[in-house]
């Protein structure tokens, strides 16, 4: 298998689609400048701060807390927009998951490799989440930011990643859409592979590198 023992995926964005390019398009349908209004929302796309959005996914404020707060940063920049409305509706059902992710899942599974999901997430959507796909039939392990108190691109999540999965890191795959997350990955050692909003080409790396056809 080219060296690689074990590959690690991110959820959202790898699994089902990213809420981020409808998010974009709602806000300039709004008029408003959607770099802006995703800094705002979510805090950095590339980092780990106190910013509400990343506190949610430590798993240490809860939604509700969280929305109060970034409204306030709303208030304060001037934009009458509620950005949970906004994500609300851009956010689509993926029950299934995107199918080719889920069965190029099931091949490194089928030929050996260890496999593992780590997902910035909050607490209070994890059923909701943890219900879209066959997670036992998938994975080795879970881990949920927002559970372990830790979130990516912080080194700790990809340590206690490495340390469950029982592999190193030049012998990981990560594979994730943002490339905040991924260079996290790249900085313990892991290999990583950006996932475009079409998998297909991510898919075709992973496979040459584990040596799946």
């Amino acid at each position: 298998m080219a060296g690689f023992e074990a590959v690690l995926f991110d959820f959202g964005g790898v699994y089902i689609g990213s809420p981020f390019p409808s998010f974009i398009e709602q806000s300039t349908q709004l008029g408003a400048d959607p770099d802006l209004l995703i800094q705002l929302t979510f805090g950095s796309l590339d980092g780990d701060s106190d910013h509400p959005w990343h506190r949610v996914e430590r798993g240490e404020l809860s939604m509700l807390d969280a929305r109060l707060e970034i409204l306030e940063l709303f208030r304060e920049a001037g934009i009458e927009v509620d950005p949970f409305r906004l994500l609300a509706q851009t956010m689509s059902p993926h029950k299934e998951g995107h199918p080719d992710v889920v069965a190029c899942t099931r091949e490194l599974r089928e030929a050996g490799l260890t496999t593992g999901l780590v997902t910035n997430n909050a607490l209070e959507i994890r059923e909701r989440w943890r219900s879209m796909l066959p997670l036992e039939e998938l994975f080795d392990l879970v881990i949920d930011s927002s559970e372990v108190g830790v979130r990516k691109p912080d080194p700790q999540i990809y340590h206690l990643a490495l340390e469950r999965v029982g592999a190193s890191a030049a012998s990981t795959l990560f594979l994730d859409d943002l490339p905040g997350n991924l260079r996290g990955a790249e900085a313990v050692g892991m290999r990583g592979i950006l996932v475009e909003p079409d998998p297909a080409g991510a898919l075709a790396e992973l496979r040459a590198l584990v040596g799946l056809r």
